[in-house]
């Protein structure tokens, strides 16, 4: 049996990145120096925050295919099935406690999508790209002509309750800001360990050669499958995060401009990084903000001058800035 070339060895290290243990405990002061600083903060900057997370873990979503060489234009349909599977357990089951409602839209997320990832699995570039954009905007049309789901206007949400306590007026805010920041830390770390598991390996492979991936034995389509369903349950806990923040859902949630801005943080983050795809969207919720405060029609210009900025000067995303070493 021949040795393995050494020269391989800081590639594969390169890939797997740091260390479980070191992940972990980075997560772990991110996500107490946030849930411990929202106590200062004012609370309109809880409030962005929350939102920044709650569309970061759809982002997240985007970035997991991303890895296997497609982009999805369709995670607003999981994230419209998130937010609305949490509404509707509120207002119809009666269901009101923030946590279940959270991991409720992702599961529910995942069996409406979980159809849908064989045949995806088999269409790469623009074909699938545009069969998702499809699927989103199919959703957002039933959701637009059906009455039981509040048709255009959609449906205000009550205030949840967390553990069977109910929240504290003056800190639902903060609180529903926490449990956002604490669900997005967890999705991310457990998304870090399936980026560096074989399974997460075999991704980048297949964005690399898919004919070698499959010579060696792997399935590229049950590995694009899979990672589909994966990102359609982190959308869907985003989507009923989001739910949860602002009390109202709407079809827009569907709409493909709200795909749009997904795939945008994506982009703006680029796959090399979990932590640059809260950074980013953190970053489109601040630009929209006072864009649209300062300048209300022209806030989108304002965006696309800054992921142009970004596209000519880090082509690897925001990530690029720290990883760049250690890809090397």
């Amino acid at each position: 049996m021949s040795a393995v070339p050494a020269s391989s060895l800081p590639v594969a290290a390169a890939a797997r990145g740091p260390s479980v243990g070191r992940v972990l405990a980075l997560g772990a002061a991110c996500a107490v120096a946030l849930s411990v600083g929202g106590l200062f903060m004012p609370k309109w900057l809880t409030f962005l925050i929350t939102m920044a997370a709650a569309n970061g873990l759809v982002s997240l979503g985007i970035v997991v295919l991303m890895r296997g060489g497609v982009v999805p234009f369709g995670q607003g349909m999981v994230f419209a099935v998130g937010g609305y599977t949490a509404a509707l357990a509120f207002n119809k089951l009666g269901v009101t406690d923030a946590l279940v409602l959270a991991v409720s839209g992702g599961v529910l997320a995942t069996l409406v999508a979980a159809p849908f990832a064989p045949l995806l699995s088999r269409y790469r570039g623009i074909f699938f790209a545009m069969l998702t954009l499809a699927l989103s905007m199919v959703t957002y049309g039933l959701l637009m002509k059906l009455d039981v789901l509040g048709g255009s206007d959609g449906f205000n949400i009550g205030r949840p309750t967390l553990f069977g306590q109910a929240l504290p007026d003056a800190r639902v805010g903060y609180i529903i800001y926490v449990l956002t920041v604490l669900l997005a830390t967890v999705m991310a770390l457990l998304a870090r360990v399936y980026f560096d598991s074989t399974r997460g390996l075999i991704t980048l492979a297949v964005r690399e050669n898919e004919l070698r991936v499959e010579y060696l034995g792997g399935s590229v389509r049950q590995a694009m499958a899979i990672n589909f369903v994966l990102a359609a349950f982190s959308g869907g806990v985003g989507g009923a995060l989001a739910v949860l923040a602002l009390g109202h859902i709407d079809p827009n949630f569907s709409y493909w401009t709200t795909s749009g801005e997904f795939v945008f943080v994506a982009i703006l983050a680029g796959w090399h990084s979990i932590a640059a795809v809260f950074v980013a969207s953190t970053v489109l919720e601040v630009v929209r903000s006072f864009s649209s405060s300062y300048f209300p029609n022209t806030w989108q210009l304002a965006l696309g001058l800054f992921l142009l900025f970004v596209i000519r000067f880090l082509p690897g995303g925001i990530g690029s800035l720290w990883t760049r070493e250690r890809t090397r």
